[in-house]
């Protein structure tokens, strides 16, 4: 099963229109919802990510020796490699919990 929660059995509803046609929508429960939602929250993760070290060494760069500039610039790597460690963190805690209870989230 590849689900975070447990689905009821079925697993498709019917709608039945006036025309007499008849519409099959797939239920989306809370685990595929999630499921669909992760792997996308780590690629906007990473892309922030680097947009920040690209920015913050950039200001850097640019700082023509101000130090405030150089503080707000390192200020910004800083912070951009502590969000790298955290979303590296939650990425392994998901793995780490795929293994034990076999799931399959990523």
């Amino acid at each position: 099963m590849s689900q975070l929660a447990l689905k009821f059995p079925g697993g498709k509803e019917i709608l039945e229109t006036d025309v007499g046609s008849t519409f099959v929508f797939p239920k989306k429960t809370p685990a595929d919802i999630i499921n669909a939602v992760i792997p996308i929250i780590f690629i906007l993760a990473g892309i922030i990510l680097l947009f920040m070290l690209v920015f913050g060494g950039f200001t850097i760069f640019v700082s023509a020796g101000n130090p405030e500039k150089i503080k707000k610039g390192t200020g910004m790597i800083t912070s951009a490699l502590i969000g790298f460690l955290i979303i590296f963190a939650a990425y392994w805690i998901i793995e780490l919990l795929q293994i034990t209870f076999g799931i399959q989230v990523l």
